[in-house]
C-alpha cells in the first residue's frame, strides 16, 4: 500500500524525491554540527584546508664537535698526474692520511666494520679494514689550527693516468682525517672524518670536487655530512676590481643617503636573509630539501619550502634561542 502511495506521488510530483533528500541532508548536517561545533573533522574539510592544519614535525637534533675540516684550495689545477693539494683546518693536532686508488667495495665494508666490530680512530685501522685495497699511501702530521697546505701526488713510477671508465671500481683519492693524540679521542665523540675525492683524469674529466664526507663517532656510527643550501645576500666586486670612478660615485651616492663606507659596510653585515619577511636571520633547516631559508617567526606559517615547494617532513634550527640572543649581545 505505501509503495503504491510512493509511486503515485511521484507520477504526480518528482519534486517529492528532491524534497526528501534535501531535508535529509540538513538533517544530517544539523547531527555533524551538534556533535562536533565548528571544529569539523577532517575529512570533510577541503585539501587547501588540510594541508596547512598539517604542522611540521621538528627534528631532535644533539649538536656535536667537530674537529676535522678540510678543502680543496685550487680544484682546477687538480689531475692525477699532476696531483692535488689540500688544506686540512684541524681543532687538534691531527694526521691527514692520503689513499690513491682505493676499492670503492673495500673502503664501504671498513665503514661498516666501524659499526659492528673495529672502530677506525686511527689510519692502521683503516688499512686493516681494506686490506690494503689501494695503490699509493701519503701521510702528513698536521699541527692545530695550522691551515698550510698539503700537496698529494702519486709517484711518477706509478704510472696511473686514469682509474678505467666509469662506473668504477676504485675512487681516485681517499683522504682520511684522524686525532693524533690518543687523549683527544676520549673528548671527541668524533673520531676521524673519511673524504671521497674526485680528481679528473684521461677517462673522466668532471671537474676535482669532494664526493663524500663521511664522520665517524666514537659510539659506532657514521654520518654522511651533506650540504645546506643557504640563501645569501649578494656581495658587489671586491675593492680590487673596482676603478677609481666607480669608487668616487659610490662615495657619492652615500654621501647623498647620509651613510660613510664604514656605515654601508656595516649595515651590509648586519642584513638580515629570511627570504620570506627579509628581516629575520636564517635559522631553520628544511627536510628533505635541505633549504636554509626561513626564520623562526616565518618557520610556523610553511609546510611547503618557499624555495622549491616540496612538502617539508622534518625541520630542525642552527641554533637555539638562547645561542641567537649570546650573539647578539656579544655582537652589542
Amino acid at each position: 500500500m505505501a509503495a503504491v502511495f510512493l509511486v503515485t506521488l511521484y507520477e504526480y510530483s518528482p519534486l517529492f524525491y528532491i524534497t526528501v533528500v534535501f531535508v535529509c541532508f540538513l538533517v544530517t548536517s544539523g547531527l555533524v554540527l551538534a556533535w562536533f561545533g565548528l571544529g569539523v573533522p577532517v575529512i570533510l574539510r577541503n585539501s587547501e584546508e588540510t594541508e596547512s592544519s598539517a604542522r611540521v614535525l621538528k627534528k631532535q637534533m644533539r649538536q656535536v664537535k667537530n674537529p676535522f675540516g678540510l678543502e680543496i684550495p685550487h680544484p682546477a689545477a687538480a689531475s692525477v698526474t699532476k696531483g692535488i693539494a689540500l688544506r686540512p683546518d684541524c681543532l687538534e693536532d691531527c694526521l691527514l692520511t692520503c689513499y690513491w686508488g682505493c676499492s670503492v667495495q673495500k673502503l664501504h665494508e671498513a665503514l661498516q666494520k666501524h659499526i659492528y666490530c673495529c672502530r677506525i680512530k686511527t689510519p692502521q685501522a683503516l688499512e686493516d679494514a681494506l686490506y690494503s685495497e689501494y695503490l699509493y699511501r701519503q701521510q702528513y702530521f698536521i699541527k692545530k689550527n695550522d691551515k698550510e697546505e698539503k700537496y698529494c701526488q702519486l709517484p711518477e713510477d706509478a704510472q696511473v693516468v686514469d682509474f678505467g671508465p666509469v662506473p668504477r671500481s676504485r675512487y681516485p683519492l681517499i683522504a682520511l682525517l684522524t686525532l693524533a693524540d690518543e687523549e683527544d679521542r676520549e673528548i671527541y665523540d668524533i673520531i676521524s672524518m673519511v673524504a671521497v675525492i674526485h680528481i679528473p683524469d684521461e677517462s673522466y674529466r668532471l671537474s676535482c670536487r669532494i664526493l663524500y664526507q663521511y664522520l665517524l663517532l666514537a659510539q659506532g656510527q657514521y654520518h654522511d655530512l651533506k650540504q645546506l643550501f643557504m640563501s645569501a645576500n649578494s656581495t658587489g666586486p671586491s675593492s680590487s676590481d673596482t676603478s677609481t670612478d666607480e669608487r668616487s660615485t659610490d662615495r657619492s651616492l652615500l654621501e647623498k643617503a647620509g651613510l660613510s663606507e664604514d656605515e654601508a659596510e656595516l649595515h651590509e653585515e648586519n642584513s638580515k636573509d629570511c627570504v620570506v619577511c627579509q628581516n629575520g636571520t636564517v635559522n631553520w633547516v628544511l627536510l628533505p630539501c635541505r633549504h636554509t631559508c626561513l626564520c623562526d617567526g616565518c618557520i610556523k606559517y610553511f609546510q611547503q619550502c618557499p624555495m622549491c615547494r616540496q612538502f617539508v617532513q622534518e625541520s630542525f634550527p642552527l641554533c637555539s634561542k638562547k645561542e641567537q640572543d649570546e650573539d647578539e649581545s656579544t655582537h652589542i
